[in-house]
């Protein structure tokens, strides 16, 4: 495993220093969770539950018609939709008609209220959470919030401000390359080993994780 700064070097002789800097630049502005009603929560569940393994694109042009068929996401109402709403939502063309996933957000709807209760809102719950734990964060979800794969609740959390490193294809050719782990990390060990990376490489950087996340995907290239 090298120390970041190698790791940076790597990255600019692909990009180059000032082509690095640029592409940095492009998200500057540090993580933050974002302070959002729990509809906004459920709401953006939503969408990362959906768009998993469909298009975004189609999702997100389709996203005004999933607000008002779901009651704009109001989780005290989604969270009591029986099988006449069920019905209804597999009938409506202003979604995407997937039974599992909308049921997906009547689960997660339950999530959001159970997690706001505990914490006072869900936002207060994701700040609450320390960035150096994030495979803690994504077990969490895997056991208690529905249809919310590790990618997905990877983009999720990225997309919504909260500091996340995201195992995307090129990162884990670099996790592969420094030996973190030797294929795709799927295993608690190995994920264990990816977030003491992390962790090891923020410190060492002073960077969040999200851009630890990005200089790894931007370092890697055929003399990598």
């Amino acid at each position: 495993m090298r120390k970041f700064s190698e790791i940076v070097k790597l990255a600019e002789k692909h990009h180059g220093k000032a082509g690095l800097a640029k592409r940095l630049a492009e998200n500057a502005k540090k993580p933050a969770v974002k302070r959002q009603s729990d509809d906004r929560w459920l709401a953006a569940m939503a969408q990362a539950a959906f768009s998993a393994g469909f298009s975004w694109d189609v999702i997100e042009k389709k996203w005004p018609g999933f607000e008002e068929a779901f009651d704009r996401f109001d989780p005290h109402k989604v969270a009591f939709y029986a099988d006449r709403e069920v019905a209804r939502l597999l009938k409506d063309t202003r979604i995407v008609r997937n039974g599992a996933k909308i049921q997906a957000t009547i689960n997660n709807a339950q999530f959001v209220i159970d997690t706001a209760k505990e914490h006072g809102s869900f936002t207060a719950f994701l700040k609450s959470w320390p960035a150096n734990d994030q495979i803690g964060l994504m077990e969490h979800f895997k056991k208690h919030a529905s249809h919310l794969g590790p990618s997905a609740t990877m983009y999720f959390l990225r997309f919504n401000g909260w500091d996340s490193f995201i195992l995307s294809q090129d990162v884990t050719k670099a996790l592969i390359r420094e030996k973190i782990v030797s294929k795709a990390p799927t295993s608690k060990a190995d994920m264990k080993a990816v977030q003491a990376a992390f962790n090891s490489w923020t410190e060492q950087s002073g960077l969040p994780q999200r851009d630890v996340s990005r200089i790894l995907s931007f370092s890697v290239g055929s003399s990598a």
